[in-house]
């Protein structure tokens, strides 16, 4: 079997982050990952700058990218205005992102979800590229609490021509939950958060549910500002390493992207949140 795991770390990994790294660092993380086969990597966030300061510069960034044949590079947009900049930049895929609740549409895009809902409808018409949306907070929202499973399904159903990723954007979903909304919704990919240490269930749980797209992060890097306490996403090398023990083909270099995480590490300053690259591959 295989599977399409997307890094996400460039993003989502990076803009939580304290300090705001330079284009060309980022950039250099991007090749570093493609170098590692990654076959999607999340290179951007086309978003004001004075809302989220650590993705400013994103046309700089992508610029700065060495293209590797057989990587598809994504961006994220929150609204029309942000589409229209990341189909200039050459990017080769949208991530327009849709959350299942007003507060957190609200805080994160400004809108609410019916407004959010519409913006997403217009850039499936008119899409110059593929499209992959993301219904975030689908199993708990911050602000309002748990999300009902059949307001989740609702927004997928309406999704038509998209690639729906369900995002457990504050990490407190189960096994039995992403199971059960991936069965129901049908949706291709799940965006996990290993927040309370469920995070690699939940990608099991997906898998058996018939997921084939996962998002994470190197080194297990990310978190949503506007998400109190959310921490990490599931770190790629940790998640390669599990599909690649039970038979399930990534295609990913996994020392490769050890060696990612060991460069982040140094460029962080600090250890990161995942465990392979620090305990290493084994090939017993």
């Amino acid at each position: 079997m295989r599977v399409t795991i997307c890094d996400v770390g460039p993003r989502d990994g990076l803009q939580n982050e304290p300090e705001t790294l330079p284009p060309a660092t980022r950039a250099e993380f991007v090749n570093r990952l493609a170098a590692a086969n990654l076959p999607r990597i999340e290179a951007a966030s086309f978003v004001r700058a004075e809302a989220v300061p650590q993705m400013a510069g994103a046309e700089d960034v992508v610029r700065a990218i060495e293209r590797r044949e057989g990587t598809e590079y994504s961006g994220l947009a929150l609204n029309v205005k942000g589409y229209e900049r990341l189909v200039a930049s050459g990017l080769d895929r949208v991530n327009f992102t849709l959350a299942a609740t007003d507060s957190f549409s609200r805080r994160n895009a400004n809108q609410s979800v019916a407004e959010a809902r519409a913006a997403a409808a217009d850039v499936l018409g008119w899409s110059e590229v593929p499209v992959t949306i993301t219904i975030s907070v689908a199993f708990g929202c911050p602000f309002e609490g748990k999300v009902d499973p059949g307001v989740v399904a609702e927004l997928a159903a309406g999704l038509a021509g998209a690639e729906v990723v369900l995002a457990d954007t504050i990490g407190v979903a189960t096994p039995r939950q992403v199971r059960q909304l991936v069965e129901r919704t049908h949706a291709p990919g799940v965006h996990l958060h290993n927040t309370r240490n469920t995070g690699y269930a939940n990608a099991v749980a997906a898998l058996e549910a018939g997921a084939t797209l996962f998002d994470a992060s190197c080194g297990g890097l990310g978190g949503c500002p506007y998400a109190p306490r959310a921490t990490g996403n599931i770190a790629t090398e940790d998640l390669v390493y599990l599909f690649a023990g039970d038979g399930v083909d990534t295609g990913i270099d996994l020392d490769a992207l050890i060696a990612t995480s060991e460069w982040q590490e140094g460029v962080l300053g600090r250890r990161l949140e995942g465990q392979v690259y620090r305990a290493g591959a084994w090939a017993g």
